[in-house]
């Protein structure tokens, strides 16, 4: 019952955001549960992904002056009228730039049924400017595993609780995929893939819905990308797909 009631508010809450999700994964899309409040200036890389309509859908992070790094399941289906990214902001309803879009790639191999390749590129139509609060962060390329790590978001802060108008973050630790897969059902097992990454966080902490497509940093570069998880700071693993997997195939089309 727990389970449907959840999915329920997640399909309604997805559809007023206006977020593309195969339905079976509406109560997999991560927000942040348990967090704490960012500084100003903290996280210069998060952006806010935005309907026209101005409602917060999804994150991303700022790559280059030109393109955010999302999810794909953010992106699929939707249009670059209907996309817009907001740079520089520390709340939802004040501050930040906001850039129109040129064009979306999603990745060739993206499986919306799996979740697999679940990585996507937002060109702005304008450069990025960058200031103290908006800079790049730079691609990830080998982790410590067992190490901490930091993700960060406009998540809603429980699965029945609405999204902060300020944005959080979340101290976690990144674990192995065999650990990732047996704290898993042997069905989620199946989507935890070698190009994918796992956090752990304790009980009360974690992802929950509806702002995939943030990011995972640990040592100055975006390691992970958030993907899945199940609801909501349950002490179940988060999942996100791995950047390190990605680099070629982001470099080759972020120019």
């Amino acid at each position: 019952m727990f389970r449907i009631s959840v999915l329920l508010t997640v399909c309604l809450a997805a559809t007023a955001l206006g977020n593309v999700l195969s339905p079976e994964y509406y109560e997999w899309a991560g927000r942040i549960v348990g967090g704490q409040n960012a500084g100003t200036n903290q996280f210069p890389y998060q952006v806010s992904l935005r309907s026209a309509g101005n409602a917060h859908f999804c994150g991303g992070s700022i790559i280059n002056n030109r393109y955010v790094l999302t999810a794909a399941h953010c992106t699929i289906g939707r249009t670059t009228g209907n996309t817009i990214s907001v740079v520089g902001a520390l709340f939802l309803n004040s501050g930040g730039v906001s850039h129109s879009t040129a064009r979306i790639v999603n990745h060739p191999s993206y499986n919306a049924n799996t979740l697999a390749n679940d990585v996507s590129l937002v060109q702005t139509a304008t450069f990025i400017t960058y200031t103290a609060a908006v800079q790049p962060i730079g691609l990830g390329t080998n982790f410590v595993t067992g190490g901490g790590a930091v993700a960060s978001g406009w998540g809603q802060l429980g699965a029945n609780v609405g999204i902060p108008n300020h944005l959080q973050f979340l101290n976690t630790q990144i674990i192995t995929l065999a650990d990732c897969r047996n704290r898993h059902t042997t069905a989620n097992a199946n989507r935890v893939f070698d190009h994918t990454v796992c956090t752990l966080s304790p009980n009360g902490q974690g992802m929950c819905m509806g702002d995939s497509g943030g990011p995972l940093v640990q040592g100055g570069a975006v390691h992970g990308i958030v993907s899945w998880g199940i609801p909501c700071g349950l002490g179940m693993p988060d999942v996100f797909a791995r950047v390190s997997s990605f680099v070629g195939w982001i470099n080759a089309n972020a120019v």
